[in-house]
């Protein structure tokens, strides 16, 4: 039988840091409304990487990167220039949605400096496994496609 009015005290392990105090973030307004129902709304102004524009550019990419990995299986031979243009699409594709998760999981309008940090850190990111790619080109036989065959067959 239970009894009522008797809660367990939730574990403060699994809260997230922001709750507990070690990020400080800044102060939002009750429901995040700002002045009263009678202001009229100022939309924010466009950019041209926002949207829809931004939205197609992220579906060309993934669609056009189909084509680029099956072209060195179903040939059976690796080129270079195929290659090349699929990691650097390869690294774009990755960076836009690492991009996006921070956009929606550390908005700036909520953890400010945080967000210009995660961004500046996956920019930084992106820069390091851009080398590695290079790397990964000049001292492999077949490139990036050599080393998926490798993995396919371990």
């Amino acid at each position: 039988m239970l009894k009522v009015g008797l809660r367990a005290k939730p574990s403060t392990a699994f809260r997230p840091l922001a709750v507990r105090g070690f990020i400080k973030t800044i102060p939002q307004p009750p429901g995040n409304i700002v002045g009263t129902v009678n202001d009229a709304y100022v939309p924010p102004p466009p950019h041209k990487l926002h949207g829809s524009l931004h939205w197609t550019s992220e579906r060309v990419v993934a669609i056009g990167m189909a084509p680029l990995i099956m072209t060195p299986f179903v040939t059976g031979t690796s080129y270079p220039l195929v290659d090349s243009i699929m990691g650097t699409l390869l690294l774009y594709h990755c960076y836009v949605g690492f991009e996006s998760c921070i956009i929606d999981y550390i908005p700036l309008r909520v953890y400010g400096i945080w967000h210009k940090a995660a961004i500046g850190l996956l920019g930084f990111g992106t820069l390091i496994a851009g080398y590695g790619v290079y790397i990964i080109e000049k001292t492999e036989k077949e490139g990036l496609v050599g080393v998926v065959k490798k993995l396919w067959k371990a």
